[in-house]
């Protein structure tokens, strides 16, 4: 009777790939399933929380409250705050058609003539536009000043108009010699333990099984 033998496993020849234990990728792939679930979490109630933050700010910064509001957390322990920066406004051409003639009528170099085809089209040079913008926007009034003449012209077809809304900045703390630990770091401590819970309710751990 001859004997028989088990088949062997061919062994990988030199260059070939391996392949990876399927339980090393499926965990891998999970981990990143999971991430990916609570990350949205988080996205969604970070939106949330901003509008509300700003919403209380806007209406904090109206009431004649500080423009800057410390992030304590449950214990008092400062993580970051939140500072106001102020819009800005900035001079904007609401009237073209008067802005035009304005600069045909005191620097026509400055007003182009170009012809095409069944037309004629005027228009200011680019430059000279966002030379006067620049100094209405400087000076907070639609006026611009010739650097030749000194005669201070109040610019028709101009206005200082909001060019960007106010908004609000969160900073994390910085490790420092009082404290450390950063803001971010603080942050992260005490969601493992469970005390933000009333923070992310959806996400947080119980302060039980942050103590496992």
């Amino acid at each position: 009777m001859t004997e028989q033998t088990e088949p062997q496993q061919a062994e990988p020849t030199e260059g070939e790939a391996t392949a990876p234990d399927p339980v090393v990728v499926r965990d891998a792939v999970t981990r990143q399933a999971v991430l990916g679930a609570l990350l949205a979490e988080v996205k969604d109630a970070y939106g949330k929380a901003k509008t509300a933050a700003d919403d209380l700010l806007d209406k904090s910064y109206k009431a004649g409250a500080t423009t800057q509001i410390d992030a304590l957390l449950p214990d008092g322990t400062k993580v970051g705050s939140s500072s106001r920066k102020a819009g800005e406004r900035a001079a904007q051409v609401v009237d073209e058609d008067a802005f035009r003639m304005w600069v045909r009528d005191n620097y026509p170099t400055e007003h182009v003539v170009e012809f095409v085809p069944a037309q004629v089209v005027t228009t200011v040079r680019p430059g000279f536009a966002g030379k006067v913008l620049a100094e209405a926007t400087a000076a907070g009034t639609a006026k611009y000043a010739d650097p030749g003449t000194g005669e201070v012209h109040d610019v028709p077809g101009v206005a200082i108009r909001p060019s960007r809304a106010a908004s609000h900045r969160l900073t994390y703390t910085r490790g420092s010699k009082a404290q450390p630990i950063s803001g971010h770091d603080l942050v992260a401590a005490a969601w493992r333990t469970g005390a933000l819970v009333e923070h992310l309710p959806a996400l947080a751990p119980t302060a039980a099984e942050g103590d496992r």
